[in-house]
């Protein structure tokens, strides 16, 4: 499958022709957290009205986390890392609305409020390779902003331009569809055929008693 090359930030009509399954990479300005807490300060301060320090609408917020280090030219950022999504279930939907998401993403997918949340506002799920740190630093061309830097390193937002970021799954498009919940679809169905196909332990289990 060709992998489509996405210059960021992406219109309407860019993520809503995007499809569960397809294969993009990223060239452009991302924001970056993995901070558990920085997420649910973003959704704390978002339902009091408080604007977050950097301009999200219409962008992207990923679930991944980073290392950087002062210099005397700025900030270098050392390595890029996905982390689960899952962990940010409770917060996305909100961010998601609220911020007017285009893009988010990490490991695992996100559930179907979060889902229903992307289908609302035009909003896709990119599934970054697990274990995929090297392959993905790669992509880091420079660091744009670093905002409550009071946190450690891999709870900060950061803004990094990168450049061919990927390949990257759409994991979960526009339209709602999430190939997270295709899979445990198709293991539901498939569990009667496993289960039947398994040998008959039960008379040896019994003989051992």
């Amino acid at each position: 499958m060709d992998v489509q090359q996405l210059k960021l930030p992406l219109d309407d009509g860019a993520v809503r022709r995007l499809r569960a399954g397809d294969l993009v990479a990223l060239t452009g300005e991302i924001v970056i957290s993995a901070g558990l807490p920085t997420y649910r300060r973003l959704q704390a301060e978002l339902a009091k009205g408080i604007d977050p320090p950097l301009d999200l609408r219409g962008g992207s917020l990923l679930h991944l986390g980073s290392q950087g280090r002062e210099t005397g030219s700025g900030y270098e950022l050392l390595y890029m890392n996905p982390t689960t999504s899952t962990r940010f279930n409770d917060q996305m939907p909100d961010l998601i609305r609220g911020l007017g998401l285009r893009i988010t993403g990490g490991k695992g997918g996100l559930n179907t409020e979060a889902a229903r949340a992307m289908k609302e506002t035009g909003c896709v799920y990119l599934s970054f390779l697990g274990g995929g740190c090297t392959l993905l630093s790669e992509s880091i061309r420079e660091v744009t902003g670093v905002y409550w830097t009071e946190l450690v390193s891999h709870y900060r937002l950061v803004r990094v331009r990168v450049e061919n970021l990927g390949p990257l799954t759409v994991g979960i498009d526009s339209e709602g569809n999430s190939l997270y919940e295709s899979l445990v679809e198709q293991a539901r169905e498939r569990l009667p055929q496993i289960m039947s196909a398994l040998p008959d332990r039960t008379p040896e289990m019994h003989g051992r008693h």
